[in-house]
């Protein structure tokens, strides 16, 4: 493209040529398009100063539509291919009088086939700004609103970034995970709490304090090249308020209007309670998060295509593997419907997931694909708080009818409302929630069982940073659960990415966490497995992961005492299927399953059978 601005001078007066790149003020979202969709269409937000003026016409595309709309300085124009080039541009032309203005616009080939989560699959979540500072020269940008970095400030920024975690993932390489999850990575121009990624204010532009658009793709390269996964956090439901299109709107139809300020009432049940008031039911789906995000009203069919164009264009871009949904259960439903079919007729391959901190099975169930009572919503899985609480409640509370390990056996009964309940991602913490080592009091016994109980039950499992480390504190607030991992700033004198770094308990806990991920890498008939339960008794909990040829046997004891298990109850999946022996997965210790077996006290037991 041609810097310079041409005047020619005709017949009739001046006709005005300025290239792309000297016309700070024009910008198009998205800033390019690929051939050889399945849809060949798309939708293009041309923005400059009196922009909607002009008449758009297209040089080597066809212009389908355009919409104006009250704010002068915004126009959308839909698009289709006329031909499917591997790569070039096309040249939009806007005319205005005696004004002519081109845009050259980028257009490259699809080339991604994702592969997409699978139960196989362990995910580690890492809040970037608190993991490793790679690079001390992005720490500050003296434009944006939130300058400072202080370490000291739990929700101020602390400098970790993309090219820290990049150099750290021979660490998550060993501890077992196969793919990685981080806190939102676009930017967040915000005053305060901009650490966090939730209120972003351009949706095509990694913050500047992690990196560039072009760092995140060499990150998922290099994932990659090590057969490991990534997932993008997405957010639908808002904005940050000092997105542009918040600070000038193009109208005001995008967000959700109330005569004050109203914030979401968090109540999900309302979408699908037959009994709700209307009242209760827009509050939950129109109120805002909080004052600094702009609740998205995607019932404007020029947001929602705005929003489906920007999914298409990251995983294509970054050559993603997955989405989780941040707030899934607020954006308007029948949006996220067609958002995710759309997605998957793009890419077959891929993975959703969104994030339903609900109450309750039926309802977290009700957002998930062909569950039987609820419109298809093309989701594969959702974050499993139901298992989250019976597990973490379930370790501190005394066995009973439905307490202690019961009400993990109860909730895993309510699978029935599932679709595919093993696409549902497993946890037992996260970046909203208090570290489960704090939540159990610091227990070690218990946070192996926990950790065997995650990494071995159907599902995703997910594991935060910092959990395999013994990481600990409360969600009180959240910016409690997010601190520095210890060894990631060049000033720590402790670093705790390396044996030596680590106390002798912290070693303990992460070759444990290590020995079963890594088990699981190594024996990919896992992922496929079946589960079979058998009722809790007596505070000892038994299950199985099987396939018609291979068993993982998993024995849980509650009690502060051992326990004389006689293992004959579980014949119809050891002696009946022909298996004798079992291998400890950690030890290898081989085991007698024909008889009677000593359960330590509060423990968990993994055993191969063989």
């Amino acid at each position: 493209m041609n810097r310079f601005l041409a005047l020619l001078v005709l017949g009739f007066g001046i006709l005005t040529l300025r290239a792309q790149d000297d016309r700070q003020s024009w910008k198009a979202e998205p800033p390019s398009w690929f051939s050889g969709m399945e849809d060949n269409s798309w939708q293009i937000i041309f923005t400059g100063p009196g922009i909607s003026k002009y008449s758009v016409t297209a040089k080597g595309a066809r212009i389908l539509s355009t919409t104006r709309f009250e704010n002068p300085d915004y126009i959308a124009v839909e698009v289709s291919l006329k031909k499917h080039p591997k790569s070039g541009y096309i040249t939009f032309w806007f005319e205005h009088g005696k004004s002519l203005e081109s845009f050259d616009y980028l257009i490259q080939a699809k080339d991604h086939k994702p592969v997409g989560l699978t139960p196989n699959d362990l995910i580690y979540l890492i809040m970037p700004d608190r993991f490793v500072n790679g690079d001390l020269r992005n720490d500050s940008m003296a434009w944006m609103n939130e300058v400072t970095v202080d370490r000291k400030n739990i929700i101020g920024r602390h400098g970790g970034d993309i090219r820290g975690i990049i150099n750290h993932l021979g660490y998550i390489d060993e501890l077992g995970a196969t793919a990685l999850w981080l806190n939102p990575v676009l930017e967040n121009n915000e005053p305060r709490e901009s650490y966090h990624g939730y209120a972003m204010t351009d949706l095509y532009q990694v913050d500047q304090r992690l990196g560039s658009n072009d760092l995140y793709f060499e990150l998922s390269g290099k994932l990659h090249e090590k057969g490991m996964k990534l997932i993008m956090d997405v957010v639908y439901n808002h904005v940050g308020d000092k997105h542009p299109f918040m600070i000038s709107p193009p109208d005001s139809t995008w967000v959700h209007q109330w005569p004050k300020f109203t914030r979401t009432s968090y109540r999900a049940e309302t979408l699908l309670d037959p009994y709700a008031s209307d009242a209760d039911r827009n509050q939950m789906a129109h109120g805002w998060f909080d004052k600094h995000m702009p609740d998205l009203d995607q019932r404007n069919p020029v947001v929602a295509r705005w929003l489906t164009d920007w999914s298409l264009w990251w995983i294509e871009k970054a050559k993603l593997d997955a989405y989780r949904i941040d707030t899934y259960a607020y954006p308007n439903q029948e949006f996220m419907s067609n958002l995710n079919r759309r997605i998957l007729q793009e890419y077959p391959g891929f993975t959703l997931f969104g994030e339903t901190w609900v109450q309750g099975s039926p309802i977290q169930a009700w957002f998930t694909h062909d569950n039987g009572y609820a419109p298809p919503s093309f989701l594969h899985g959702v974050t499993d708080f139901q298992l989250y609480y019976a597990i973490t409640e379930g370790l501190k509370e005394p066995f009973g009818w439905t307490e202690g390990l019961a009400k993990i056996e109860l909730t895993l009964s309510h699978d029935v409302l599932y679709d595919d309940p093993y696409r549902n991602v497993t946890f037992l913490d996260n970046h909203d929630l208090s570290r489960f080592y704090s939540v159990i009091g610091e227990d070690l016994k218990k946070w192996k069982i926990g950790i065997g109980l995650l990494l071995t039950l159907r599902g995703t499992p997910c594991v935060y940073y910092g959990t395999e480390i013994l990481m600990k504190n409360f969600a009180n607030p959240d910016g409690h659960v997010r601190s520095d991992f210890p060894g990631g700033w060049p000033t720590d004198t402790i670093n705790k990415f390396t044996p030596r770094g680590r106390t002798e308990t912290e070693n303990e806990a992460f070759n444990f966490l290590a020995g079963i991920a890594n088990w699981r890498k190594q024996n990919q008939w896992f992922g496929s497995s079946k589960l079979t339960q058998f009722v809790p008794r007596d505070g000892v909990y038994v299950y199985f992961r099987h396939t018609p040829e291979q068993s993982l046997m998993v024995i849980v004891n509650q009690n502060e005492s051992a326990s004389e298990l006689d293992l004959t109850r579980f014949r119809e999946r050891t002696t009946d299927v022909g298996f004798s022996t079992g291998q400890n997965i950690l030890n290898h210790q081989s085991h007698d399953i024909t008889g009677n077996l000593l359960i330590e006290p509060s423990s968990v037991l993994m055993l191969h059978l063989k």
